[in-house]
């Protein structure tokens, strides 16, 4: 297993996307970036990230049907939902769609590497 995480992002703000890869590279591996939600279940089959960074609000698919595709293909796999709107509605909709963490846009950072780390960590004592 490698020492760093593999890590998919999906978002269409390529803004957003630059500084959360900038972030990230320092503890992860960023193995892609997709920003239609048509096109993200399909990298992660392909791509095999141990955690994919899913936007609630992607074109075409939202986040949530998203991790629900991913997770239908792969269970074990790890989904990490981001949005920009933070409703305790939306962050209880994430849990009931499978996501193994859910955070705000304006935390992305520490905390999502944390919530990398404890989800690749989970990965881990799977296997």
């Amino acid at each position: 297993m490698s020492s760093r995480p593999r890590v998919l992002l999906a978002d269409d703000h390529p803004g957003l996307v630059k500084a959360l890869s900038r972030i990230l590279s320092v503890d992860c591996d960023i193995v892609g970036v997709v920003a239609d939600g048509n096109e993200v279940a399909e990298a992660a089959t392909r791509l095999q990230p141990v955690v994919t960074v899913v936007d609630l609000n992607l074109p075409n698919i939202d986040g949530l049907e998203v991790c629900r595709r991913i997770l239908r293909s792969n269970p074990r796999a790890k989904v990490i939902i981001m949005t920009a709107m933070l409703d305790g509605g939306i962050a209880s909709e994430a849990v009931a769609a499978g996501a193994a963490g859910f955070f705000g846009k304006l935390q992305a950072g520490h905390e999502m590497i944390d919530a990398i780390r404890a989800a690749w960590a989970e990965c881990s004592e799977d296997k």
